[in-house]
């Protein structure tokens, strides 16, 4: 277990030009992997006990301008490329892309704004004051043991009026955009790939960004989504008459809901493994011309389970209509890594904040102006701008400590019974989950420590519990 730690958490020297920097990276990806509580940084130095004074020098790594924040994501992609055992339909890599809100009651924090939630959850209120996050994700292990392993988690949204800053790398893209730009780049270190969204992304501007990426480069992408009840596809135009005029673009409309009727002799019977069982569902497979004048030609996969009428989509006509089912009925395993990245690493609970943000008003109007609109000097433009990274790179580093703790639970199982060190209602016949790993770790992480003092991260983190200097005084040292 540590053997593998160290080596993925030394795949990351090459990023940093200071052994502090680096050493700080390790110990705060390590400290996310075994933190006992959700506390802010500070949960950090509690469970690696290190020295109170690091405090200030860790809060300092966040906006640190000495090394690349995309650097960093990219050789994370490498690193997951290289180490985790990652699953492959017909040779094609599996992302997983969702959006995911958070909210945040901080009112100078950069980037929070009003968000509209559309989950069924009663718990959940319907608009929130939160942070709107794309995340992405890589499909690691097999049927029995899946994980899905974080690659990166963005901020989308509520940074628009920060695009004409100095070095601010804010996209003027949609959500649904940068989420296909997100996967593509990382598509450019895997190799062809399959995107799994939900029906929230199928979108005219969506298919029209694809085409353009794919077009560019040697990597091929495909998207496996869902559609909504209501859309309308079009068949082929039929042979041109000879008139004068512009051949038609489009055939006769399809209303792909009745056709769960109109096409009910043409549904086939199948028995397929779905969310760890067998189903009997019934199904169709229409390849039809779809969006307002793009009309590109989609794989239609009209379903029925249980009662139940689902659309699925796939850009890719090579696809078996089976295959675009049960590769749909993964996508739900980012829910999981987003529900484990709150819950055991903590992702989504960083304070970063700068007194040169305005205070955020919840009572804004939509023809006030927005906070960042009101700054005007150019140093608290660089001050907001490195909260924003400070942000970021606490999301690089969680990905991080989560994608070690799946690969580590998938490459372990079998190997050892967390029941025996933690009490589980219901103990799961497949990988052991990402909490008892943690619990196990933080059990008998410096006995492992002692155990192998020539590993790399156990210098370092030997290293920070012997020194309180400040994070100017490591790097001169």
């Amino acid at each position: 277990m540590m053997n593998f730690i160290n080596k993925v958490l030394c795949h990351f020297e090459s990023c940093f030009s200071r052994k502090a920097s680096f050493g700080w990276f390790v110990t705060i990806t390590l400290g996310l992997m075994l933190r006992s509580d959700k506390l802010g940084i500070t949960s950090v130095i509690r469970d690696l006990a290190l020295c109170p004074g690091c405090y200030g020098s860790m809060i300092h790594f966040f906006r640190s301008s000495s090394w690349s924040l995309e650097n960093l994501r990219l050789r994370w992609f490498s690193a997951v490329k290289e180490y985790s055992p990652l699953y492959q339909e017909g040779g094609f890599h599996v992302l997983v892309g969702d959006g995911v809100k958070q909210s945040k009651e901080g009112r100078r924090m950069p980037g929070v704004k009003k968000l509209f939630q559309e989950s069924e959850n009663s718990a959940k209120p319907e608009y929130i004051h939160g942070h709107m996050f794309g995340g992405l994700g890589i499909l690691a292990g097999n049927e029995r043991s899946w994980a899905c392993i974080p690659l990166s988690i963005r901020l989308h949204d509520g940074l628009q009026a920060a695009r004409e800053w100095k070095d601010a790398a804010v996209s003027s893209s949609s959500h649904v955009i940068q989420m296909v730009e997100d996967a593509y780049q990382a598509a450019l270190t895997f190799g062809d790939s399959l995107l799994l969204l939900d029906r929230y992304f199928l979108t005219v501007p969506a298919l029209e960004r694809l085409q353009s990426l794919n077009s560019s480069g040697d990597i091929r992408m495909e998207i496996v989504t869902k559609a909504k009840k209501s859309a309308v596809a079009y068949e082929k135009p039929g042979p041109r008459k000879s008139r004068r005029g512009r051949p038609p673009r489009k055939g006769a409309a399809v209303h792909l809901k009745e056709a769960f009727l109109s096409r009910k002799e043409e549904f086939q019977d199948a028995e397929i493994e779905l969310y760890g069982r067998k189903e009997s569902i019934r199904y169709l497979c229409l390849d039809l011309l779809w969006g307002q004048k793009l009309y590109q030609q989609l794989r239609f996969v009209l379903v029925e389970m249980n009662g139940i009428q689902s659309i699925l989509v796939s850009t890719s006509l090579e696809l078996e209509p089976l295959s675009v089912i049960r590769l749909y009925s993964y996508r739900f395993r980012i829910e999981c890594t987003f529900r484990e990245l709150k819950q055991q690493t903590g992702a989504f609970c960083y304070h970063f904040w700068s007194k040169h943000m305005p205070k955020l008003s919840y009572y804004q109007k939509k023809e006030e102006a927005s906070p960042l609109e009101k700054v005007v000097e150019e140093k608290e433009h660089s001050n907001i701008l490195k909260t924003v990274r400070a942000i970021e790179v606490h999301m690089v580093l969680s990905c991080a400590a989560m994608g070690i703790l799946q690969s580590l639970s998938i490459l372990m199982s079998g190997e050892f019974s967390p029941g025996q060190f933690r009490y589980q209602r219901t103990p799961s016949k497949g990988r052991v989950s990402e909490a008892a790993l943690m619990a196990y770790m933080r059990k008998y992480f410096f006995l492992f420590t002692e155990k192998h003092p020539e590993l790399q991260i156990t210098q370092i983190i030997r290293n920070q519990q012997d020194t309180s200097g400040t994070y100017e005084d490591s790097l001169a040292s």
